[in-house]
């Protein structure tokens, strides 16, 4: 199946406002992730991204970071699958927290992740909007 829908999947950080939308659509969803507990308060966790395994640890084993990506896999999914169906062309899934470091990211990759495999024909785009900023050693 051939589709012209492309998915932009970013992490952006709520202090630096949220990611602009070029196609003129109006965006697509934005998910709070600051619900999650924070891994920048735990010691040198402030150092690392969602990228790194200390922190991806950390979210699989003192969070609920996996029940929260279990309830946007499902509604993203009705999304994709209307849109596939429907032809549109572009959607955005934007994932924010408080620095743009840690939860957005880790959810941003995981969410990317998961359209790859459950949708291969779909182009993918992900961006964490905030990386300039990460404080990182």
């Amino acid at each position: 199946m051939n589709t012209p829908l492309h998915i932009v999947v970013q992490s952006f950080s709520y202090r630096k406002s949220y990611p602009e939308d070029p196609t003129g659509n109006g965006g697509g969803f934005v998910f709070d992730c600051r619900g999650i507990l924070n891994p920048y308060r735990f010691g040198d966790l402030r150092y690392y991204t969602g990228k790194d395994k200390e922190v991806i640890d950390f979210f699989t084993e003192k969070t609920k970071m996996p029940d929260f990506l279990e309830s946007v896999k499902k509604i993203v999914s009705i999304s994709i699958d209307d849109y596939l169906e429907r032809n549109f062309s572009d959607l955005q899934i934007n994932f924010g927290c408080t620095g743009g470091q840690h939860r957005s990211v880790y959810s941003a990759e995981q969410i990317a992740e998961y359209i790859k495999t459950k949708y291969p024909q779909i182009k993918i785009t992900l961006r964490h909007t905030n990386e300039e900023y990460w404080e990182v050693k």
